[in-house]
């Protein structure tokens, strides 16, 4: 690849006895070939997103699949032409995903899986009611087609969302054939479970997520409308997985499109027109110095950590 970046988004549920003890030689073998990104592990498995060589991210994968249950680990791979991330961090966490049902383990049951090929003969059918997982911020960029959004700002508040509208669906005289997807499929594997622990059995979800779709189909026969959020660097990516046209407001943490970027209230690292109105000036003062700081850190061919990527949900 004439990108110098390879990037892997990945993960996989399995039990983990002791996170503690695996958090340690993860992150050595990271640093030691300059993998950079962020990996969670917890009792219920590993998640994560890795930058670096293509030999470097090799090293990687190799010592994650060398974890319990991690032997037949996959990844959706795509590429850079500037680092995605600036620091390695692996971290402890209560889930890989926050979805906060505790009871819910996807290792006991999911929806079926659905091949990206087939994805569009599933959600073209009319009796298919059609779910985007994500957050809000995430689904205002890109979606598919005639897809619900359920305006959530966090995964936590997904299953009383689901909760409120469940009866209203079986109200209708049937049970309804639901379809969900999200960015790599993580979400999906607990909102499908999820699903079915709410007494749901015809519940489907696109396997490998938004990423292997829009890596898979092509544009012509593609039913993805906008970009993809990623949380990283690229912010956003589109079909064959290149970097799309978004920016990150540095300020609130949001996606800022080329028209975001026009208009006078966006200024680069301080604010745009979806929080000038929620910072007040000394917040400003204070992102306005880090943006410089940004800057010095840029001209001397530094990464400035202070520019985070975005929010996880």
């Amino acid at each position: 690849m004439s990108h110098p970046f390879r990037v892997a988004a990945l993960y996989k549920f399995t039990p983990f006895s002791d996170c503690e003890a695996l958090r340690a030689p993860l992150q050595a073998v990271c640093d030691a070939h300059g993998v950079k990104g962020t990996v969670l592990l917890a009792p219920e498995g590993v998640n994560g997103s890795i930058a670096g060589s293509h030999e470097a991210i090799e090293a990687a994968l190799d010592h994650i699949r060398r974890l319990p249950g991690c032997a037949n680990l996959v990844w959706k791979e795509s590429y850079a032409d500037k680092p995605p991330f600036y620091r390695m961090k692996v971290r402890l966490k209560r889930e890989i995903v926050t979805m906060g049902q505790p009871d819910i383990d996807p290792l006991q049951g999911v929806g079926h899986y659905v091949a990206p090929k087939d994805w569009n003969a599933l959600i073209r059918a009319p009796d298919t009611l059609l779910i985007d997982t994500r957050n809000d911020y995430e689904v205002a960029i890109g979606a598919f087609e005639g897809a619900i959004d359920p305006r959530t700002k966090s995964f936590r508040e997904f299953p009383d969302w689901f909760r409120a509208h469940r009866d209203e669906w079986l109200a209708e005289g049937r049970t309804p054939r639901i379809a969900m997807y999200c960015t790599g499929g993580i979400r999906c594997e607990k909102a499908t479970a999820f699903v079915k622990a709410e007494g749901l059995n015809e519940v489907y979800h696109l396997e490998g997520g938004i990423l292997k779709y829009l890596e898979t189909v092509p544009e012509d026969d593609s039913l993805w409308r906008g970009e993809c959020f990623v949380f990283d660097q690229r912010v956003s990516v589109v079909h064959g997985l290149e970097a799309g046209e978004h920016t990150l407001c540095h300020a609130c943490r949001l996606p800022v499109s080329p028209s975001d970027r026009a208009h006078p209230a966006y200024v680069e690292g301080v604010s745009c027109p979806a929080c000038i109105e929620t910072r007040d000036e000394n917040q400003r003062a204070s992102y306005a110095e880090r943006q410089k700081q940004v800057e010095l850190a840029q001209r001397r061919g530094e990464g400035h950590v202070g520019a985070r990527p975005g929010r996880k949900g």
